[in-house]
């Protein structure tokens, strides 16, 4: 089969897992990985895994199937980041929904879900190991289904949820609450691309948290 994949961005932490991904493919299957919309070839199927750009019917039409991975229990959740929105609330599982794209955002027909328990002290790296390797099985279901699955619609008896993209400013830290009323969202925060910070007499501090492992 030929395959596409489109991650926007080169700097996400889900590129190595893709690689990983791609590798253990390439021998079965013709696979690009592009950045952008624009560079798509067409061919079987379509992966977009972390695509901040809207792909239109349009886009999708030179291809068999479609398929987003989204990491929400659809129809809620829909929209950006939803694991770390949940998982900064406190929650300790995340679902992670395999679906054909639409244009309306994350509304298409479902072909799995998998459900990812996410200890309480998991960090964002850990969270990302977890939520990355499930993505990779489902990919892999998805090409061991390509042809002959039918997917479903997704619950009209659920009413859908939306969450916002996240922003830098949405890992702001209060000094003045405990570090035990913030502990979710600290460890969400990934401190390359959006870390922990907060404001304390006049200057602006990072704050990164690392485990400890006892010898």
């Amino acid at each position: 089969m030929k395959i596409s994949i489109v991650c926007s961005n080169p700097m996400h932490p889900v590129n190595s897992y893709l690689l990983d991904w791609i590798e253990r493919h390439k021998q079965e299957h013709e696979i690009e990985l592009v950045r952008k919309k624009l560079e798509l070839t067409g061919g079987d199927i379509l992966f977009l895994v972390s695509c901040s750009e809207i792909v239109t019917a349009n886009d999708r039409a030179p291809y068999g199937v479609s398929l987003v991975l989204h990491a929400s229990d659809l129809p809620q959740g829909r929209g950006w980041s939803p694991h770390i929105w949940s998982l900064a609330n406190g929650a300790s599982h995340i679902t992670l929904t395999l679906l054909e794209a639409e244009d309306r955002v994350d509304s298409g027909r479902i072909w799995k879900k998998n459900h990812i328990h996410v200890p309480l002290s998991a960090l964002w790296d850990e969270i990302n190991h977890l939520l990355f390797t499930e993505e990779l099985r489902l990919m892999d279901f998805a090409l061991a289904s390509f042809g002959h699955i039918q997917g479903e619609d997704q619950s009209v008896n659920v009413q859908p949820t939306y969450h916002r993209m996240r922003t830098p400013q949405d890992s702001q830290i209060d000094p003045h609450q405990t570090l035990a009323d913030q502990f979710d969202l600290i460890r969400v925060c990934d401190p390359h691309r959006f870390p922990a910070f907060f404001e304390f007499r006049g200057q602006r501090f990072a704050l990164k948290l690392e485990k400890i492992h006892d010898k």
